[in-house]
């Protein structure tokens, strides 16, 4: 019984420990310096069409102050994951997310 609940523990450790640590891109991505400028030059390109080109808001939400209300991790996992529609996926190599991140940081 008790090598059975230390079996279980083990494997639900295994289990919570990538998603404690983060996904090796985000890692990586927040590891980074990113370039404001750099960052914006991407969001213009990528990003402007919906959230604005000042990032005040159009189909998507205003980004002003995104900083605020979701860390640097929630907001690459945002981006990548797409998961608000119509926002589409976007995984740009991880020096571009941290330039895109300095970005948001400066829109606040």
């Amino acid at each position: 019984m008790v090598l059975m609940a230390a079996v279980a523990c083990a494997l639900l450790a295994l289990g919570l420990l990538p998603s404690i640590g983060g996904d090796p891109y985000t890692r990586q991505t927040l590891d980074l310096s990113g370039s404001a400028d750099r960052g914006s030059r991407l969001f213009l390109i990528n990003c402007a069409g919906c959230h604005g080109i000042a990032g005040q808001g159009l189909v998507g939400p205003s980004l002003h102050g995104v900083t605020q209300r979701k860390n640097d991790r929630q907001l690459v996992q945002q981006v990548v994951s797409g998961r608000t529609p119509p926002m589409p996926r976007f995984q740009p190599d991880p020096q571009a997310m941290a330039d895109l991140i300095a970005h948001l940081h400066a829109l606040a």
